[in-house]
């Protein structure tokens, strides 16, 4: 029938192989010493070791580590310098161009009018119903009604009640505030 060519490991003890960590010959037989297993062992625990004290999940291997409390500077934020610092500035740059760019659809959809109703070139507002908004949006972004909170929240767009309903709230009025 057929011939299998297998890997062969032997492990040799310390004391066979003094200088390497592993031997491969041709025939991909290799040969792995005990003190190269042992190295890595001990180079990975040390490294897992040193991550766990920085885990704010790890029971009892922070004693080291102190905590930022809460009305602290650094509290609920990320390790300066780490990737979930990075993730979370990327975000808010991606948000921010979202929220910039809906504020131009409603500018541009929008009907321009008057806040108070006195003729005043101060009060100019756009407003928009969350139809028309969610209709012409829907081929930019299926996230409408996050984006929308998310500009009421930094006071650029006005509506009444807390969410919008497709449907249930297509009358609602939108208002780009100035």
């Amino acid at each position: 029938m057929g011939t299998s060519s297998q890997s062969t490991t032997i492990i040799e003890t310390e004391d066979d192989v003094p200088n390497s960590n592993q031997f491969c010959d041709e025939a991909a037989m290799c040969i792995v010493s005990v003190r190269g297993l042992k190295e890595n062992w001990q180079k990975w625990s040390n490294e897992h070791r040193e991550y766990q004290k920085l885990n704010p999940f790890s029971h009892g291997t922070r004693p080291s580590v102190a905590a930022p409390q809460r009305g602290q500077d650094d509290y609920g934020k990320p390790l300066q310098g780490s990737m979930t610092e990075q993730r979370g500035k990327d975000a808010h740059t991606h948000i921010s161009r979202e929220v910039e760019e809906l504020c131009e659809v409603i500018r541009n959809i929008g009907e321009s009018g008057d806040k108070d109703g006195d003729g005043g070139d101060d009060g100019k507002v756009v407003t928009v119903d969350f139809r028309k908004l969610f209709e012409h949006y829907v081929t930019i972004s299926n996230k409408l009604v996050g984006v929308l909170l998310r500009a009421r929240k930094q006071r650029l767009v006005d509506f009444e009640g807390e969410m919008l309903w497709q449907g249930k709230d297509d009358h609602a009025v939108i208002t780009l505030l100035p």
